[in-house]
């Protein structure tokens, strides 16, 4: 198979996996393909019905947020899903992008209806402004909470539907 083609089917199953463990065989599968995989996280994340899917297709693009323009493209796309889920995940890749040309971009989400995107968006700004991407989490400063973006899975969902408890799953403090 044509790994253009290779690639796109891969995306495909992780933005409709039913589960964590289906988002994580589809993501040891796509790791190999390094950035390569971000034009069809870009693709595909229109297209993805379910919102878990999307937060996995975001999550895969962390590990490239400093490296990649494709990755903030993606995060910026996500900041206007429907999902308050899709919009944290966007905020939180764009505070480790640490991308000075989103601040626009979240500032529009301060008047979202949504008090908590409201607040994601502010801890993104701050990370930004401050050029310090784990103020995204530790949003008090206390400089004790640090934010992993190496490329591990995530496990974007819970079996609640939410986010993990990013004090205890994705950071570690010292």
């Amino acid at each position: 198979m044509h790994p253009g083609a290779e690639i796109a089917t891969l995306v495909k199953r992780l933005g409709s996996a039913p589960g964590v463990e289906e988002q994580d065989a589809a993501w040891s599968e796509l790791r190999p393909y390094g950035p390569a995989v971000l034009p069809f996280l870009l693709s595909e994340l229109q297209s993805t019905r379910k919102w878990q899917g999307r937060c996995a297709i975001i999550c895969f693009a962390l590990k490239f947020a400093r490296t990649e323009s494709l990755a903030v493209a993606l995060a910026r796309a996500a900041l206007y899903d429907k999902s308050r889920w899709v919009r944290y995940r966007a905020c939180e890749l764009l505070a480790c992008a640490l991308s000075r040309e989103s601040i626009v971009d979240l500032k529009n989400l301060l008047h979202h209806s949504d008090q908590n995107t409201v607040a994601d968006a502010r801890a993104a700004i701050d990370a930004i402004q401050s050029k310090n991407h784990n103020f995204f989490i530790d949003r008090q400063h206390s400089g004790r909470v640090f934010l992993n973006f190496d490329g591990s899975p995530l496990h974007p969902i819970s079996q609640s539907g939410a986010p993990p408890n990013t004090s205890l799953e994705r950071t570690r403090e010292r």
